[in-house]
């Protein structure tokens, strides 16, 4: 296994991206889900979409004045099981905070609702701060601070 940075390439012969625009999440229990995220994250409903494929739905949500978009897919044929990192897919979710005193206005607002949190880390290398607080999945939710 490779950790060597890749140096920036000019030319490419690749369609332009412009950034990540959504990422759907298969829950166990999409209401559950909807209110976390909501109490938890400030995110609120957008629409419920029907799956072009099967008898599931999404719940779209957005954090309002953000371009902030998650989909929260309910599979009534998912295997329900708690999410596990050590599976191929997802490992985690990363969400950019603008300030490293955020993190500390999280542990606050998730200490005020009793919701279960890592401690804030601190990087030297580069300079940044995270923090991570599992969904109702068990889907870890970092919260992300980088020095610009």
């Amino acid at each position: 296994m490779s950790i060597a940075t890749h140096p920036e390439t000019t030319t490419s012969t690749s369609p332009r991206l412009t950034g990540f625009h959504h990422l759907g999440l298969t829950v166990r229990d999409i209401d559950a889900s909807e209110r976390w995220y909501a109490e938890v994250l400030g995110l609120t409903r957008m629409f419920v979409e029907p799956h072009s494929v099967g008898d599931g739905h999404t719940v779209v949500m957005t954090r309002p004045g953000t371009a902030l978009f998650l989909g929260l897919d309910h599979h009534p044929q998912a295997d329900h099981e708690r999410f596990d990192p050590r599976r191929t897919g997802l490992d985690h979710l990363a969400v950019k905070l603008d300030a490293r005193s955020d993190l500390d206005a999280w542990t606050a607002h998730l200490d005020g609702l009793g919701v279960a949190h890592g401690a804030v880390r601190d990087s030297d290398t580069p300079r940044s701060a995270a923090m991570v607080v599992p969904d109702p999945d068990g889907i870890p939710i970092e919260l992300f601070w980088l020095e610009s």
